[in-house]
């Protein structure tokens, strides 16, 4: 790996006791103001006892207490800001599906590490100042554009900022301008790839090389499909509005894991039942602590997120800790006739198949007590017209391969090309009919 796609030597390839060190200071820093300025962490604090002088390294972290997404929505908007509001520059919020969405505040020193972390990300995947950038995340509340959008300008590519939307449109300023970087969800870089086949686009006008995608959970078999369909090297980008957006994490070219750039977000693999802090390499539910955002730091907020930590020194020369590519969320997991089922096993079998597209769905429902599981699986063109006996042969070995996977039966049921909705966000693959 060489030197020019690290973007801060200094911090992601500090020896272990500096990073300590760093985070250690920030840590107790951050403390101190989340109790002089937040009345809910204050009051944490008072119910166990412990005063911010107490806390004086990370190795603390685990004694302190935990916040969640109702946490922030209980607060709303504002309640845990540690800035009066004349200080706080940006305002996003998530799209949640009930209740309040959850509030994020930036000060202008937030944003600036955002820029910071988001550079160092898109310097991971080899993005550079040559580079044109096509951002089709959404801009607004959702913190997907503009975070990918001040992180590019950092490193001083040129960014086509055209949000989410509007394939059409898409695909003709990725070939007129020669967008080299594709920046999306993972599930639309599927379709724009559909699309760019269908439509008889010369491969030729493509000047794509990267893909940086995130959002949503994807399978390492869609990025071999992505990498087919779009002629790209794709790479994971990590993060939650919570956190600051994305650029929490990134792949690098050694893909092995994504890098967490624990000067701001110190990771921990916590057991989702007994809240227990697990070893490295241990499957759990990732918590981030944020030491240095200004406007809105938070203690130990559970993701959700389902991964392991890894800290070796990596080949690209990072000691970074990484984290395994998330296998889910908790919330996220079926809990099927008591068999944990999620989402990304399932494509990894489709993926598997020559005959499959990327795009399926899941859906569950409760049958005289009983739960059931059909998928709905699409079909490529060329493998639809074949006959019934060859489809039926096709739909049965999806079957058995999705049996064995899961160690449950699912229907299946094959559906024509484009039949299954397409998404210019996050994919919608679950419908579970048993919560309504």
């Amino acid at each position: 790996m060489t030197t020019d796609m690290i973007w801060n030597p200094e911090i992601e390839c500090a020896e272990r006791e500096q990073m300590h060190e760093l985070q250690s200071n920030r840590l107790t820093g951050m403390v101190k103001r989340m109790y002089d300025n937040v009345p809910f962490y204050r009051n944490k604090f008072d119910e166990i006892g412990l005063e911010p002088g107490d806390i004086k390294t990370v190795d603390q972290l685990k004694d302190l207490p935990f916040t969640n997404k109702n946490d922030l929505r209980d607060n709303y908007p504002f309640g845990l800001f540690t800035v009066p509001q004349t200080d706080v520059v940006r305002i996003h919020a998530s799209s949640g599906t009930t209740g309040k969405p959850t509030v994020v505040g930036y000060t202008h020193a937030d944003l600036d590490i955002w820029a910071e972390v988001v550079a160092r990300s898109l310097t991971m995947a080899g993005v550079h100042k040559g580079d044109t950038i096509q951002i089709a995340y959404g801009y607004g509340p959702f913190t997907g554009g503009l975070g990918l959008h001040y992180g590019a300008e950092k490193i001083g590519a040129t960014v086509i900022p055209i949000s989410t939307g509007n394939t059409k449109k898409q695909l003709q300023f990725m070939t007129d301008f020669r967008a080299t970087v594709i920046a999306c969800t993972p599930s639309y870089a599927a379709h724009l790839g559909e699309c760019i086949a269908n439509n008889g686009i010369s491969a030729d006008d493509v000047k794509l090389r990267i893909g940086v995608f995130g959002a949503e959970p994807w399978t390492n078999e869609l990025r071999c499909q992505i990498e087919k369909l779009l002629k790209v090297k794709a790479f994971d980008i990590y993060g939650l509005s919570e956190i600051i957006g994305p650029g929490v994490s990134m792949e690098c070219g050694c893909q092995c894991g994504n890098h967490v750039f624990e000067d701001h977000f110190i990771p921990e693999i916590i057991d989702p039942e007994t809240l227990e802090v697990l070893p490295d390499g241990e499957l759990g539910e990732l918590v981030f602590t944020t030491v240095s955002k200004v406007a809105m730091p938070l203690l130990r907020y559970r993701t959700r997120d389902l991964t392991r930590l890894h800290r070796e020194k990596c080949e690209c020369g990072r000691t970074l800790v990484r984290m395994d590519k998330c296998l889910g969320r908790t919330d996220d997991m079926l809990i099927i006739r008591g068999v944990n089922v999620f989402p990304s096993q399932v494509e990894s079998v489709l993926m598997d198949m020559s005959e499959t597209t990327p795009h399926y769905q899941l859906i569950v429902r409760r049958e005289n007590n009983l739960d059931t599981l059909e998928i709905l699986v699409e079909i490529d063109q060329k493998n639809w017209s074949d006959s019934i006996r060859e489809l039926e042969g096709i739909r049965r070995r999806i079957e058995n391969n999705i049996k064995s996977m899961l160690g449950i039966g699912a229907k299946i049921r094959l559906v024509e090309p484009n039949t299954i909705e397409r998404s210019e966000g996050k994919a919608k693959r679950v419908i579970d009919n048993r919560k309504c």
